[in-house]
């Protein structure tokens, strides 16, 4: 099996396995506990990982908070604010092709009181800064943007969107998670909040990172936790620890820095010889939904088989290639990614997703497809 939907999640490397059976059999104590080893080995575990996504990042330690994964950091950020700025402004700004987490969050919001905008994309699936200058009012309080989409692989230009955010006095949340370990997911000046999981970087599913920057202006206090109960990650979410994905999500963040370069040429050679191998194959029966190589991160490719419906093909290849027509999280309908950029239901139904990993050994494609 040739596994190319990377995008909906990544094996455990060898390394963030090794790490984590420690805090399985070994090292099991309660990080909340106090005053013998086996604790102190588990708290310590956990602010050592938190170091390594601090550094993957570029925040402070104590602005790192661990959660689930990126479903629950979106909603506990988006949540959080909201509730805090209830009775003050009542607008937020996102796009039409942002994450189930995000959206539906937002039309929960929307059943509050909140007037949400959903901002149109381009054909590349980006946004375009105009409209979201347009969209900004005085009731303005929150944007919500991902950095990378998870089914076409376009990037935000997030820099400039927190340039804007910056000088508007606004909040900006960023859902990092198909961005990490393809781009530099260093935090530009105006970001305010982030978003990822572990399990789209090699790491265990389960657990992921919410960050929340510290002196935020405006801000009244702390934004509401999601989870109460327990003093654990900065107050902001009960609960007792889960050091094993914890310390594997650490040591997933560790290997990204460690091998980014090495790995991004992995990406971009891959992708160039798959790419290679469906051109020869379909010839003019395919097209690319994808943008050019500039505007999106390697190793994503979406595109139609001109007359062949999607899953048609998905299964005719199930047998040797794990690939996918979108979202994981979208199963059930058609992509409203696809569709936001300009794409008919015929077209939709023809598209596919590969999505690589530089892990990957891709040489017998050429025989598969």
């Amino acid at each position: 099996m040739i596994y190319l939907d990377n995008n909906a999640t990544t094996k455990v490397l060898p390394e963030v396995r090794d790490e984590m059976i420690k805090y399985l059999t070994e090292n099991y104590g309660n990080p909340s506990s106090k005053y013998y080893k086996l604790a102190s080995d588990s708290k310590n575990a956990v602010e050592y990982a938190r170091e390594k996504v601090s550094e993957l990042f570029g925040c402070d330690t104590d602005e790192v908070i661990f959660t689930s994964g990126a479903s629950e950091s979106n909603n506990f950020i988006i949540k959080g604010i909201a509730d805090i700025q209830e009775k003050n402004k009542r607008h937020i700004i996102t796009s039409k092709i942002e994450h189930a987490s995000v959206l539906e969050t937002m039309k929960y919001l929307e059943k509050k009181g909140f007037h949400v905008t959903y901002l149109d994309v381009t054909k590349d699936g980006t946004i375009d800064l105009k409209q979201l200058t347009d969209a900004i009012t005085q009731e303005t309080f929150l944007v919500s943007v991902m950095w990378v989409n998870n089914e076409l692989g376009s990037i935000n230009d997030i820099k400039s969107i927190a340039d804007i955010c910056r000088k508007k006095n606004l909040f900006l949340h960023v859902d990092a998670t198909q961005a990490v370990g393809k781009i530099d997911v260093t935090m530009p000046n105006g970001v305010s909040f982030l978003s990822m999981s572990a399990h789209k970087i090699y790491g265990p599913k389960g657990v992921g990172v919410a960050i929340v920057k510290k002196d935020q202006f405006g801000l009244p206090n702390r934004i509401t936790p999601l989870i109460h109960g327990g003093e654990q990650e900065n107050n902001y979410r009960a609960g007792t620890q889960c050091v094993h994905n914890i310390v594997g999500l650490g040591k997933a963040c560790e290997i990204v820095l460690r091998d980014f370069e090495k790995n991004q040429e992995i990406l971009k050679n891959h992708e160039k010889f798959l790419v290679g191998i469906l051109n020869r194959k379909l010839k003019d029966n395919i097209v690319y939904n994808s943008p050019c190589q500039d505007l999106k991160v390697p190793g994503v490719i979406n595109f139609q088989i001109k007359g062949v419906k999607n899953v048609i093909f998905l299964k005719k290849i199930s047998s040797q290639i794990a690939a996918s027509s979108g979202s994981a999280c979208s199963i059930t309908h058609p992509s409203y990614t696809l569709k936001a950029i300009g794409l008919s239901d015929e077209e939709i139904a023809q598209s596919i997703r590969f999505s690589l990993s530089p892990y990957e050994d891709i040489k017998e494609l050429e025989e598969i497809l």
